[in-house]
């Protein structure tokens, strides 16, 4: 973390953590970005002592998440404690919105990205989490997303956890070093793909690697600029060639 910016990041995790211990109350982030996250989830492992933290977003899967550091006390409660709320979108299933409608027609409302979490669009529903006051500024404001009405409610569950759709790679690798599993998710060449990961257009779980060798396990999450957002789903053992059969999932 040499960037100007990042090492604000850090000075504020210092200034959260400082806080709680002052007034052994929780202290919250505002939505924070897969990297921030990433970064926040590695700074809290080492610095936060006796004191405990959370990264939360609404639902497991959450991309975009707020981080809380709490006293150990707050352990049974903690998540009733995030600071913000799940807006419910319903419109005609006929008209067709993205995640860019929403998201465009908030920052319309000159909110910040920060106040707005995840958004999530389906058939004639969509889903975001926002903080208390973005959320009342979006229901009083809102009856419209682009040319769309839009109905919006704040007192409805999240159900929209499994709408993420995705497009299913399968084949096989000579080993699990991040080249080779590049190569397939671009469906590019080895050689390409240690080229994009040298020229740091390749991350890991949020984070960048520039490491060719860099040995990926189950679960992994690969974003490569240009090409898009993976995950390692599965792992399935060798071919007779002694070749790894992996299943990648490709975001959509």
């Amino acid at each position: 973390m040499n960037d100007p910016t990042d090492k604000l990041f850090t000075a504020r995790l210092g200034d959260m953590t400082a806080l709680c211990e002052r007034n052994s109350a929780p202290v919250f982030s505002s939505f924070l970005d897969e990297r921030q996250c990433a970064e926040a989830e590695a700074w809290c492992a080492r610095n936060v002592g006796s004191l405990r933290y959370l990264l939360w977003g609404g639902y497991e899967d959450a991309r975009r998440k707020m981080l809380s550091v709490y006293p150990d006390y707050c352990e049974d409660y903690i998540l009733a404690e995030f600071p913000f709320v799940c807006l419910t979108f319903t419109y005609r299933e006929e008209d067709s919105l993205s995640h860019r409608d929403f998201l465009g027609s908030f920052m319309g409302l000159q909110l910040k990205r920060d106040v707005i979490g995840d958004i999530v669009v389906s058939e004639g529903t969509a889903q975001s989490f926002v903080t208390g006051v973005a959320a009342r500024l979006i229901s009083g404001s809102l009856s419209k997303i682009g040319r769309v009405g839009v109905k919006i409610s704040d007192d409805k569950p999240f159900i929209l956890e499994n709408a993420q759709k995705y497009q299913e790679i399968s084949g096989t690798v000579a080993s699990l070093r991040l080249d080779c599993v590049v190569g397939l998710a671009a469906r590019i060449s080895r050689e390409k793909a240690a080229a994009l990961i040298r020229t740091d257009r390749a991350e890991v779980n949020h984070l960048p690697v520039s490491s060719v060798s860099h040995e990926l396990r189950g679960g992994d999450i690969l974003s490569i600029r240009g090409y898009g957002r993976f995950v390692l789903s599965e792992i399935n053992g060798y071919t007779k060639k002694d070749r790894i059969h992996i299943i990648l999932k490709k975001y959509i």
